[in-house]
């Protein structure tokens, strides 16, 4: 189930930022903002995570298809050791295997300069920026 969770959540984001990023795409041109769009790209992930925690399988496994979310069931005693291990290694191949057919569906879209595979990346000021406001201090 995690394989086809996780596999399923990375595959709509490829699709998603390819949808709403994409210089040729009919949807970046309606929306030409950027905060508009990210705004979507947001929507968007959060309602494939709900339909993918309230699915048969979410229910099923606790719809914990992120491994830092079993990571913290297994730090609950929720989960098993080997249990956890095991959601984790299902949990990497589908999320192989879901960017992996979007590349496939998507032929060569997702390689995009404006796509880059639905990476979240720095902003224009940098890694350095972005880590010094997680941590609220600034790096030297």
């Amino acid at each position: 189930m995690e394989v086809g969770e996780l596999g399923c959540y990375l595959f709509g984001a490829c699709v998603f930022a390819t949808v709403l990023q994409h210089p040729v795409s009919i949807v970046r041109q309606l929306v030409s903002s950027s905060l508009g769009r990210r705004a979507l790209m947001g929507l968007a992930m959060v309602a494939t995570a709900i339909a993918i925690v309230m699915s048969p399988w979410g229910k099923r496994s606790g719809g914990h298809f992120n491994p830092a979310i079993t990571f913290t069931f297994y730090r609950l005693g929720k989960v098993e050791f080997w249990d956890a291990w095991f959601y984790v290694i299902a949990q990497f191949v589908g999320a192989i295997g879901g960017v992996t057919l979007a590349r496939y569906v998507l032929r060569g879209a997702l390689g995009n300069h404006a796509v880059r595979y639905a990476v979240t990346v720095p902003g224009m000021y940098g890694s350095s920026v972005a880590g010094s406001r997680r941590t609220g201090r600034t790096r030297l």
